[in-house]
């Protein structure tokens, strides 16, 4: 599992580490007609079956899987689960579970963005020992809480596995929040669910961990994304927080800390947008690797908000250990 990667890195290693996005960024941009390239998750050479990385994304038409030698160069895109957006992928002995928001058909998805129809999703599953043959999707989360649904439909998506002491907590993002100088909705709170199996007996916590923060610079809008990883005294949270600045919207990749992996507090803004055209309004949900001697923090930005300009693509930022 990833956290065996960061668990002899201090907390304070990751405050003090000075993030900077690698000049070959992006590495992925969107393909095959998608206005997006988005959400990378990624397995590092020493988790794969070829000693390869792997990274995993998802376009408007699915989720991709795409290799490479060194994490930079990637290969072609291969397809591997439809109606399917913002993976998360895990090896837990030695089976692969590939998490992520099923939705419906692209027809209704669209449908959605003129107001004519509801969105509706929730978290699913598929599983490999290869990479390469996948079982069949099942359902993991499904709706069932007053936080994962309003008005504009029911939205259960950001799935992050997280394992400790034989327990498995998935953290997930829930609910609506409509972004009106984007013309689509983002995820309004951060919540989970724990269980004795990867896929399977979820029970769901009774209220967030990260709700939107109308006092808060960077995310008083709504919450994005949680991903969260156990280091050698204590743990991280790494939050993409949407927020309103000067009638615009934005998005930060933010450092959270925590003791216990349930309650957190704000620490510093790792990544804030701008410094490139690529990224220059909104960089969004990260994944942190360890890559040798330095750390990847692999995320995606999009460039402005416009729903029909906007372009999402991805690329990552180092930092010394």
């Amino acid at each position: 599992m990833r956290e065996h990667q960061l668990e002899n890195i201090t907390v304070e290693q990751i405050i003090n580490a000075r993030f900077c996005v690698d000049g070959r960024s992006p590495v992925i941009k969107p393909f095959g007609g998608a206005l997006a390239a988005a959400d990378p998750s990624l397995l590092t050479p020493d988790l794969t079956p070829d000693g390869r990385w792997r990274l995993f994304c998802h376009t408007q038409l699915g989720v991709y899987m795409l290799a490479s030698d060194d994490g930079v160069n990637f290969e072609k895109p291969v397809k591997v689960a439809s109606r399917a957006m913002r993976p998360d992928i895990n090896l837990v002995d030695g089976r692969y579970y590939l998490f992520y928001e099923r939705t419906r058909p692209l027809p209704a998805n669209a449908l959605t963005l003129v107001n004519l129809a509801k969105w509706r999703s929730e978290i699913a599953v598929r599983t490999s020992t290869d990479l390469k043959n996948w079982s069949e999707s099942r359902t993991v989360i499904s709706f069932s809480q007053s936080i994962e649904k309003n008005g504009r439909g029911v939205s259960i998506s950001n799935p992050f596995l997280f394992r400790e002491n034989g327990k498995n907590r998935l953290y997930y993002s829930c609910g609506l929040t409509f972004i009106k100088d984007c013309g689509f909705c983002e995820p309004t709170y951060i919540t989970y669910a724990e269980s004795d199996y990867p896929d399977s007996g979820y029970v769901k916590a009774e209220k967030p961990v990260l709700s939107p923060d109308r006092g808060s610079e960077y995310f008083n809008l709504c919450s994005g994304c949680l991903k969260v990883y156990r280091l050698s005294d204590g743990y991280i949270g790494i939050q993409n927080g949407i927020y309103e600045k000067d009638g615009h919207s934005h998005s930060a990749i933010l450092l959270l800390t925590s003791d216990d992996a349930k309650s957190f507090r704000f620490e510093k803004v790792l990544l804030e947008p701008g410094g490139a055209q690529w990224m220059n309004q909104y960089v969004y949900a990260s994944h942190l690797v360890r890559c040798g001697g330095s750390l990847r923090l692999y995320f995606n930005a999009r460039n402005v908000a416009d729903m029909l300009r906007g372009r999402e693509c991805i690329g990552f930022a180092e930092a010394a250990l």
